[in-house]
């Protein structure tokens, strides 16, 4: 349970969810975690829980505040980009302020934080690896998530770009992909039975993914053991995308 002993790691949107059980893992496995959210009652609740896990409460749509409280806590050898805004609709519906919230935290804040993080690993020339949270909605269009869907799309082209210009400087990165996980943000899209039921009958293995296979993949991408892979999505759907 030692993998990530000696390293240091920071997850976005660490909360609740997905990200909160991330940092909890990579706690776990050795790590000293740094768990970034906008709510300061969900740290205070995650540090009862695990007193080791450093916390820091800002909000990743404030560019200079979140870019300063990250250089606070250099180096961070494993970056999980995990925060993110759900809102769904009709594409004729969607709002000016809907793009801006998805686009700002979950695409704007994560060129901003990787750029911190993997600034400062190149100029230590320290290897490292990032993980950022995409979607199926990535690659497979999904009715009413259109802005969901164009900023996950950005999301994958980000960790494509990360992976080639910082590969050779010993900086890896990779997406997770998952299908509906019924976190509060994914209750947001899929709490109607009707349209779940929908859902899962596209996905061949017949359910919704658990968090914890999601974080399973992220640990994966994080370590050692995926050290030729970069660049890439790798979908945690049940078979969704294959269908």
């Amino acid at each position: 349970m030692g993998k990530f002993s000696g390293r240091r790691a920071l997850v976005t949107g660490a909360g609740a969810g997905i990200g909160r059980a991330t940092a909890l893992k990579l706690a776990e496995m050795g790590a000293e975690v740094f768990a970034l959210s906008k709510t300061q009652a969900n740290l205070e609740t995650l540090k009862q829980e695990c007193p080791s896990i450093n916390i820091i409460c800002v909000n990743l749509e404030n560019w200079t505040d979140a870019r300063e409280a990250v250089k606070k806590i250099l180096p961070i050898h494993h970056l999980v980009n995990n925060a993110g805004y759900a809102e769904v609709g009709p594409f004729l519906e969607a709002t000016q302020e809907c793009f801006d919230k998805i686009f700002n935290v979950g695409v704007k804040a994560m060129l901003n934080i990787s750029q911190v993080v993997t600034a400062d690993l190149v100029t230590r020339q320290i290897r490292g690896s990032v993980v950022n949270l995409s979607s199926q909605a990535a690659q497979r269009a999904l009715k009413d998530h259109t802005v969901y869907c164009c900023a996950k799309s950005a999301v994958e082209m980000m960790t494509k770009m990360i992976a080639l210009e910082l590969g050779p400087k010993g900086i890896r990165c990779n997406a997770v992909a998952p299908t509906v996980v019924m976190t509060d943000m994914g209750r947001v899209g899929w709490a109607d039975p009707v349209k779940a039921r929908d859902m899962i009958s596209r996905i061949p293995q017949g359910r919704f993914a658990e968090v914890e296979e999601v974080v399973n993949a992220i640990v994966f991408l994080l370590s050692d053991e995926s050290d030729m892979v970069n660049g890439h999505s790798l979908p945690v759907d049940g078979g969704f995308l294959a269908a």
